[in-house]
């Protein structure tokens, strides 16, 4: 009896105390306090191109190699690597955590040439990463633990996106010094060389070693030379990321040059390498961070931390894109392939920025446009301001970033004249 009446009592409490019936509010969410995030502008190009019904449509924001008909393309010489993998029908099993050793030692060659004093010396260690962009965070967390000299790294202004909250995410501080000059379309050497020279010593400074992204502007050999004499005598850190080698101007060597010729003036950098764009390897993440040491013994002391750092990040990098890379690069006549096929992709690039300055002449364009042929690589920038971007995107369909940024794979021989009329359009 008396369970009966407790439980009557439980039962209305409602009835005698209205407010002990009401459920409490739902408590905030623990992550009420997160905000939306911007959009990502390259990915809201590509958004707003889809939707866009306009047949003659044009999306030149997405930094990816099309062929000539305006589609994905997977290297020759690729496919026959994947054929040969294939049949050898290889275990699954966990990499090291320093990667495939025959991709490490043949990127490294690729980078240096395969008879540097570097490599003979073995005063380097190269670690396999999930392509440029892991190679770059684990390069910013290793120089953040490891490099006391200091925690800043000066970027060229502009540089690509990626490049800021890598280097912050990984605990460094964030500088810049002058690169690309929007009255000339090119590269601003003047400023480039007073702002390095006001830099702090031994700070880090990136350089990208060829095809610069965004602006497609590179230094010249001559420049190149100055600008390492100039880090040297102050006693800079170079940091080199090298995403374009082969692809730039279709010679892995000249898309090299400005990374041996820093080796060879006695900088030991290190080295960011990707394997993206030159084999078209996007979706398999293969790429390599090198750190050139002053000896074997120091260098294998720089490894074994690398390898603690990586251990806890993402513990062994993929396995399948490492392989392609390498039996490309160390099969004679796959390599030989390969390098003919990067050299067609970069011919084509190149005949593209020809082709777009030639039918705006045809246009009547009254506008200098010849630096959309000295920049190099798949990104141009254009000059076009922020309203005549959005006039070409509105009135034309020509889909691209508000800096005025294109990719010049997105270009065609289908489309070149349409693009060259749009660019008219919107600049007469």
């Amino acid at each position: 009896m008396a369970l009966l009446k407790s439980r009557k009592i439980i039962l209305n409490v409602g009835a005698y105390y209205p407010s002990l019936a009401v459920f409490p509010a739902r408590a905030s969410s623990v992550w009420s306090q997160v905000e939306m995030g911007p959009p990502d502008p390259i990915l809201g190009v590509t958004e707003a191109f889809k939707r866009d019904a306009n047949p003659k449509k044009m999306n030149l924001g997405v930094g990816a190699y099309r062929d000539d008909n305006g589609k994905p393309f997977v290297l020759s010489c690729v496919r026959k690597a994947e054929a040969q993998i294939a049949a050898k029908k290889m275990d699954k099993e966990y990499l090291p955590i320093g990667g495939l050793a025959e991709f490490a030692k043949a990127s490294a060659e690729l980078a240096l040439g395969q008879n540097h004093e570097v490599l003979k010396s073995g005063r380097y260690t190269t670690m396999q990463t999930i392509s440029g962009t892991g190679s770059l965070r684990v390069g910013g967390n290793f120089l953040a633990r490891f490099y006391k000299s200091s925690s800043e790294v000066y970027l060229p202004k502009p540089s690509w996106g990626n490049h800021t909250p890598i280097f912050r995410d990984s605990g460094l501080q964030l500088g810049g010094y002058r690169y690309y000059d929007p009255k000339t379309c090119g590269f601003d050497f003047a400023g480039a060389l007073d702002d390095i020279s006001k830099i702090p010593e031994k700070s880090i400074v990136l350089f990208h070693a060829c095809a610069h992204n965004p602006t497609g502007v590179d230094p010249k050999p001559e420049q190149w030379k100055e600008l390492a004499a100039l880090v040297k005598k102050r006693s800079l850190f170079p940091f080199f990321d090298m995403a374009y080698q082969g692809f730039a101007s279709g010679d892995i060597d000249r898309d090299a040059w400005a990374v041996r010729h820093f080796i060879d003036q006695g900088l030991n950098i290190v080295l960011s390498q990707s394997y993206a764009k030159n084999m078209g390897l996007y979706g398999e993440r293969v790429g390599g961070f090198t750190v050139v040491c002053m000896d074997a013994e120091e260098a294998k002391r720089v490894e074994s931390q690398l390898k603690i750092l990586i251990r806890p990040m993402y513990s062994n990098p993929p396995m399948n894109g490492a392989r392609i890379a390498a039996t490309i690069m160390n099969t004679p006549e796959l390599r030989q392939e390969w390098l003919q096929e990067v050299k067609g992709m970069a011919n084509r690039i190149i005949s593209m920025r020809e082709q777009l300055v030639s039918n705006l002449k045809k246009e009547g364009s009254s506008h200098n446009w010849q630096h959309i042929v000295n920049q190099i690589g798949m990104f141009c920038f254009t000059g076009l301001k922020p309203d005549q971007v959005e006039r070409l995107t509105k009135d034309h369909s020509v889909y691209l970033t508000k800096d005025g940024r294109i990719s010049m794979a997105g270009v065609t021989s289908a489309n070149v004249a349409y693009l060259a009329h749009a660019i008219h359009q919107v600049t007469k």
